[in-house]
Formats: C-alpha cells, sequence, structure tokens
C-alpha cells in the first residue's frame, strides 16, 4: 500500500493532480465526515464529490452481510448488463423504476457517466424527431439542433461539449456545433426569500430568443434541455411558470423537453426529482452522480414515433450498460434513503441552512442571494476573487465546499447530515466570511 504522504506525489508522476490536499480514509470516514489519512484531521464534507455521494461515508446499513456478499459477487464480474441479465440488475431495475422513477416514464436506459447519460437523452430526441419530421438519404437528421440556456453545464463528451458554457478552459479549441444558446432568466433571492429582481423581464427576454431560434431553426429543434438549477453555472434556480413555458414551447413545436438532473437528482432537493417542487414534468430526464449508475428514463410522448430507439435494437446502446457494481450499490442506497426518511430530513437541514445563511447575511452584509433546496444550498458574493478567498479559508475550517458561477458558493450536503452538523457548518462559514466595514 502506498504511504498516504506519497499519494500525491505518486499520482502526480501520471496525471494531472489538482483536487483537494486531502487523503480520504476509506475506513475511518464516516456519516458527513472525511477523514484525511495524512493529517489525522476530519472534515465536514458538504462537497460530497460533486453531489455523487447520497448517505455518507460507511452508513451502518451497508455493513449489512447479505449487501456485502452481492457488493463482493458483482465486483468480482463485470458482464455486458445490455446483452447479459443478471437477478442483481433486475432487482435493481425493479426498485429503481418503481420507487424512484415517476410511474409515467416507463421508458429506461442504463450507462456509465452523466455526461453520457445527457447524450444518450439527445440521441433518444434526434431519432424522435427525425422520425416526426422525415428523413431520408438526403437529409439524415444532420440539420437537427438543441435549444439550450447561457450558464449550462451538460457534461464534456461529444454532443454535451456544444451545451456547456461556463467555465471556458472547458470546451474551448473542442469542435461543437452552433446550436441555439438563449438568455436563462435566473432567480435572485433576496435575505426573506423572496424575489429580488425582475424576473418576468428575465423570462421575457428569453421567451424572445426562445420563439427567434424556433423561427430561424423551423422544424429542427429535436429538444429544449435545462437544468431544473443550474449547478456549475451558479446554482441557478427558476421559476415554474417559466419551466412551464417550456413545457408548452415543446408541445406546440413538437421538440422533447429535456431535464438534466445530473446534479439535482435522486432526493438531492428532497424530492426523488427537482422538478417535481416545479409540478412541470419533462419528456426525458438525465440522472447520475448520487444514483452511482446514470442514465436517462422517458415518458410515454416518445411512444408517439413506433419505431424509437426503445423499441429498435441498437439505436442507443452501450457494451456495459451502466455498471452492475453500481447498481447494486444504487439499489441499496434506495432502500436506506426510503426507510430512514431522509428525504425529509434533507429538506429539513437544507432549510436551517438557509436560514443560518440568511442570518449571518444580515449581520454581516458581505453576501447575498441565499438559495437552495434540500441539500442544493448557495450564496453570492461580491468578487470572484472574495468568493475564492472565502473559500479557501472554509477548506483551513476543514469545511469542503465548492465554487459555482463567477462568485457563488454552493454546498452539496449528504442526505445524512444532523442538525447539529448544520449548526457547525454556520459556525464555520461566519468565521470565514469577513465583517462589513
Amino acid at each position: 500500500m502506498i504511504d498516504p504522504k506519497q499519494v500525491h506525489a505518486t499520482l502526480s508522476r501520471h496525471q494531472l493532480v489538482d483536487g483537494y490536499p486531502v487523503v480520504l480514509d476509506l475506513e475511518k470516514s464516516h456519516g458527513s465526515w472525511l477523514h484525511d489519512s495524512v493529517s489525522g484531521e476530519e472534515y465536514l464534507d458538504f462537497f460530497t464529490c460533486f453531489a455523487s455521494w447520497p448517505v455518507g461515508y460507511n452508513h451502518p446499513a451497508t455493513c449489512d452481510r447479505d449487501f456485502l456478499a452481492r457488493l463482493q459477487r458483482a465486483a468480482l464480474n463485470k458482464p455486458a448488463n445490455s446483452d447479459l441479465y443478471t437477478q442483481d440488475m433486475a432487482a435493481f431495475v425493479d426498485a429503481f423504476g418503481s420507487r424512484v422513477t415517476p410511474p409515467e416514464f416507463p421508458h429506461h436506459f442504463w450507462v456509465s457517466g452523466g455526461a453520457l447519460a445527457v447524450e444518450n437523452t439527445l440521441k433518444v430526441a434526434f431519432d424522435w424527431k427525425a422520425h416526426k419530421v422525415g428523413v431520408d438519404k438526403v437529409n439524415d437528421g444532420n440539420d437537427l439542433v438543441v435549444l439550450h440556456f447561457r450558464q449550462a453545464f451538460h457534461g464534456r463528451s461529444g454532443y454535451t461539449m456544444s451545451l456547456t458554457n461556463t467555465v471556458p478552459d472547458k470546451v474551448a479549441l473542442f469542435p461543437k456545433f452552433e446550436w441555439p444558446r438563449v438568455h436563462n432568466p435566473t432567480i435572485e433571492f433576496d435575505l426573506d426569500g423572496g424575489i429580488a429582481n425582475d424576473v418576468e423581464a428575465e423570462e421575457a427576454r428569453a421567451c424572445g430568443e426562445i420563439e427567434a431560434a424556433f423561427e430561424r431553426y423551423a422544424g429542427r429543434v429535436a429538444a429544449i434541455i435545462i437544468e431544473p438549477m443550474q449547478g456549475e453555472g451558479g446554482d441557478n434556480h427558476f421559476r415554474p411558470e417559466f419551466l412551464q413555458k417550456l413545457r408548452d414551447y415543446a408541445d406546440r413545436h413538437e421538440a422533447l423537453l429535456i431535464f438534466d438532473e445530473v446534479q439535482t437528482g435522486f432526493f438531492g432537493s428532497g424530492k426523488a426529482w427537482m422538478w417535481q417542487h416545479h409540478g412541470v414534468a419533462p419528456d426525458l430526464a438525465a440522472f447520475g452522480k448520487k444514483t452511482q449508475v446514470c442514465g436517462l428514463y422517458a415518458g410515454k410522448r416518445v411512444d408517439e414515433v413506433p419505431d424509437n430507439v426503445f423499441v429498435r435494437s441498437s439505436r442507443i446502446n452501450s457494451t456495459w450498460g451502466g455498471n452492475l457494481v453500481d447498481m447494486v450499490r444504487c439499489h441499496k442506497f434506495i432502500d436506506i434513503i426510503l426507510s430512514e426518511n431522509l428525504a425529509e430530513n434533507v429538506t429539513a437541514r437544507g432549510e436551517e441552512l438557509v436560514a443560518g445563511l440568511r442570518e449571518i447575511a444580515r449581520e454581516r452584509g458581505q453576501f447575498s442571494n441565499v438559495r437552495g433546496k434540500g441539500s442544493l444550498v448557495a450564496f453570492t458574493l461580491d468578487t470572484p476573487a472574495v468568493r475564492d478567498g472565502v473559500l479557501s479559508k472554509l477548506m483551513e475550517k476543514r469545511l469542503m465546499a465548492l465554487a459555482a458561477g463567477e462568485r457563488s458558493i454552493r454546498f452539496r450536503m449528504p442526505l445524512v447530515v444532523t442538525a447539529e452538523e448544520v449548526g457547525t457548518a454556520l459556525e464555520r462559514i461566519a468565521d470565514c466570511v469577513p465583517q462589513a466595514v
């Protein structure tokens, strides 16, 4: 085994090492606390591997002997799930499809990686739209486009490179499609939780650009894609009224509405899916991160095309069809989350964190626009430099967090977080935010 003090040096001989300075101890980390093998210190993990680790480290229920046996059995083999089926896979798919996915979405597809989950929603939409408009040997779908939003992050593979537009370094120099990109009418919150900006004017601007795009690309828009809350782009929230307008545009122009729930989904917002807070359903949703295995689910609108990708073999496919180990782990997480009412827990803890942050903002006057749902909480500072300084101080205080957009800090709490841990986080945040002069 590599000495913990040599981990970064060993890795750096073969790859870029620009992550956290800690070395994760997989045995000593517990619940919301990450144990650093080098220093022996424990960090309050409000980062959770970019919102990917839902039930904390070494949850007691994961020590169950039957679960460990199933996990080991899956780990010793790696079947091509799309063609070779197992009891473990069937049990997982049944649990996910009946206990997590809403019943009006019968179609599922599994893959490894959130970007590939999003990419396959686009393929579903392209196939569907091509059949709708009719294709031939001259027109084989190459002129179809995807309408997307500014400050979006949908991944960094293939098609998704043309949609992501947060940090320029992540997409610069790579060839991309010139697909229509429109304004994102995000909400600014005051310290009482009310709307502080003229969001209706923002939405009117977005709708004008959307209508212009549908006119310019008449009959060619296969999908509208949006994150119900933009994560990396700034933890940007939208009104239900705007999402309903997107639903209406998609219906009117025969496009599929896609919600990218890779970061927000699987109970992170306090509901299984963040779109359920808004009451506006998509045609397709991509998921990943907390779900361990990534993929998508689709509603019955795709069945308007009888020969759609869920009927015709190999239109969308992956050798592994997701990872069986991830499926077994996700199945266990479903059991834990539902049996322990963790969605209700993180809803309450999120409200406590938001309320506490707003109180600090009133006292200090150094940040604004506190917002959040469940485990997904953020606030905005005056400048990028101030934000980066606070993030650095939080790490010194052993509270792990993430940047969002140009000036925001975002937290991604584990669903098992306690009220005491939220209180600890608020104390550390207050210590890191300068007092207004």
